[in-house]
């Protein structure tokens, strides 16, 4: 049995296919996080809506710690997450997924680490690689059995928010070698790597962004392209927890924290 937490971005709220879900509330050292907890294909799922019930958390203050702690503690091992983006890149349009292979942070004032406690001590992960390379190909292999148009590789940036960015800043970002740029993959992925929990992303292009698009951005527009891609993002995330087979990778991620004793709840 595979253990898998999805977490839920904009516009991914309640999917049908999580329908009788029990819903839990984890208590953790970092507060509480609302947790649905189920079983699909075999394999237990727990979903997680990143932003809260109603879109009432913006991403600056979402609380990532407590939302990984919760997963690891109710024994997760692998973490899909969905996020909305802008794209920098021409060939990335709105509709289109993208399967993330590394990232830039652009956050300013995010709690971006586990280990910042004298009890728990100093400690510094590899993130060379900040996506899981298993979990990546299952979701790749998973869209190549329908008919999205996706990206196998990309560079998210995650800015601060909830400002969207300047056309300035968007260069600068092409300019480093961004595609996509978003305002909540970190420190939610990093988070997951302390805690040894194998992370993928799988991004929905919304919009072009600042300086790109011929028009003023707005929240509004990020959710309507959401809702037109919906129902392709439920479809992946169903074939992904029913994707049971292995894949010709490997990853470190369960024992990222070794040299420093793993990690401990």
């Amino acid at each position: 049995m595979r253990k898998i937490g999805i977490i839920g971005g904009t516009g991914i709220y309640s999917p049908e296919a999580l329908s009788g879900f029990v819903e839990k509330i984890v208590e953790t050292p970092y507060g509480q996080a609302l947790c649905n907890i189920g079983e699909m294909a075999g394999n237990k799922v727990v979903f997680i809506t990143r932003h809260g019930v109603g879109h009432k958390t913006p991403p600056h203050k979402v609380n990532y710690r407590a939302n990984i702690w919760a997963l690891k503690s109710l024994g997760i091992e692998e973490i899909f997450a969905t996020t909305a983006v802008g794209s920098l890149n021409p060939e990335m349009k709105a509709g289109h997924f993208v399967v993330c292979d590394n990232a830039l942070d652009f956050t300013k004032s995010r709690i971006n680490t586990f280990y910042d406690t004298p009890e728990r001590g100093v400690a510094h992960v590899d993130f060379t690689h900040p996506y899981c390379p298993v979990l990546r190909q299952k979701v790749i292999n998973c869209l190549k059995q329908t008919d999205i148009t996706f990206h196998d590789h990309g560079v998210y940036v995650c800015t601060e928010g909830p400002r969207f960015e300047t056309a300035a800043e968007i260069k600068m970002f092409a300019m480093l070698g961004g595609d996509l740029v978003g305002m909540t993959n970190l420190p939610e992925s990093l988070l997951a790597r302390e805690a040894e929990i194998c992370y993928t992303n799988c991004s929905i292009v919304t919009n072009m962004a600042a300086g790109i698009s011929p028009i003023p951005l707005s929240h509004k527009e990020v959710v309507e392209e959401m809702a037109r891609s919906i129902k392709n993002m439920e479809k992946l995330i169903t074939a992904f927890i029913a994707y049971n087979e292995p894949v010709e990778v490997e990853c470190g991620c369960a024992h990222a924290m070794a040299e420093f004793g793993g990690f401990k709840l």
